[in-house]
């Protein structure tokens, strides 16, 4: 196979890999990070609002994955974008970062009613992150270029047919019961790797394809919820990572590729355990403080849950979950201001309240 990474890779070879993915070192790998996958499932549901781990976990993720691709918000603009109306007054980064988390969220819902991934979803995905009707593309031009000198590194195949030729290939490889026997966290590999060469979008492809590798997850029931994200390993290995994927289009090196994913997920996995347990040893504690000092407060374990959903909350977000009416809920938020577990801020013309353990914990792990 010839590489020309200025002329169109239309010979990008279909899938499956015509070399073994399945070596000795991949399979060893492979079960360490199925190990570490299985037990942050587990943890998961210790978490009573699986809300808890979309929102704060995926916000971070949202924010990573677009940092990626040079689009770059604070954390602060981030969780206040996520309970503000007025969406005039957000910048454009952060729209960028929203809107990422909610591609994430419908292509996850969507997968529910599904059950499978496919150029549909894929288009979904993009058409969300970009904030366009346009699906895959149909004319040529794309190039990725180093960004600093501006040299062409690769070129993907042109040709709307024979992009979604391709991406049916991919899709059939990964869902197809015929390959059902091969471990689905190296299927995963082979598929971001493959979605990642047929590059089948004008734009977005790089936050589409992390997108689609944990609804992956949760398709092949590795996962309940969309919670791993490999955006932050991505960062802090990026000069591997670029040089492992070229790896496998000039030289089909596919062992060092799959083997680098494959840590990417132990590792990520092992972060995220971490993540859960430490939010909810917040949570536990904050329940424990606001039960000690503030024990007339109705329904605290139900308003700790919702608090705990996004750092920023509104009256309007607990009277929506039935907690009381805007005056009593009112009330509880004021009460829990005077013991320090929230703080309040004017947005605009709204009043949000900062959940003070939630931000600090948060900021922690983003440091």
């Amino acid at each position: 196979m010839s590489f020309d990474p200025s002329w169109p890779f239309n010979d990008l070879p279909p899938l499956p890999p015509n070399v073994d993915i399945e070596s000795k070192p991949i399979l060893r790998k492979a079960l360490g990070a199925r190990a570490a996958l299985a037990e942050l499932k587990g943890i998961a549901e210790t978490i009573p609002q699986p809300e808890v781990l979309i929102n704060t976990i995926l916000l971070q993720e949202a924010k990573d994955s677009s940092e990626i691709e040079n689009i770059i918000t604070t954390n602060d603009s981030l969780y206040k974008a996520a309970v503000l109306k007025n969406d005039d007054r957000i910048d454009s980064q952060t729209k960028e970062v929203i809107r990422y988390r909610r591609a994430l969220w419908t292509g996850f819902q969507h997968l529910q009613e599904r059950g499978f991934i496919n150029t549909n979803t894929a288009v979904e995905l993009f058409q969300i992150l970009k904030d366009t009707t346009a699906e895959v593309r149909k004319t040529p031009g794309t190039t990725l270029q180093n960004a600093a000198t501006g040299e062409v590194m690769y070129t993907p195949p042109e040709g709307e047919s024979l992009l979604r030729e391709k991406l049916d290939n991919l899709w059939w490889f990964t869902n197809d019961p015929a390959n059902a026997h091969m471990d689905p966290l190296i299927r995963l590999a082979v598929m971001h790797y493959q979605f990642e060469s047929i590059h089948p979008f004008t734009d977005g492809n790089g936050r589409a394809g992390r997108i689609l590798n944990v609804l992956y997850l949760v398709q092949e029931g590795l996962l309940d919820l969309p919670i791993l994200y490999h955006s932050a390993y991505i960062i802090a290995n990026k000069p591997n990572y670029y040089r492992f994927l070229r790896s496998v289009t000039a030289d089909n090196a596919w062992e060092q590729w799959i083997l680098f994913m494959l840590a990417a997920v132990e590792e990520t996995s092992r972060q995220t355990i971490d993540k859960i347990g430490t939010i909810r040893t917040v949570m536990a504690e904050t329940f424990e403080k606001v039960k000690s000092e503030l024990p007339r407060l109705k329904q605290a374990r139900e308003i700790i849950e919702i608090l705990f959903m996004n750092p920023y909350c509104k009256i309007e977000h607990l009277v929506e979950r039935n907690v009381g009416v805007r005056q009593s809920v009112s009330k509880y938020l004021k009460d829990l201001e005077q013991i320090g577990v929230l703080k309040t801020e004017q947005v605009w013309k709204e009043t949000i309240y900062l959940n003070v353990p939630l931000w600090d914990t948060l900021s922690g792990m983003s440091r």
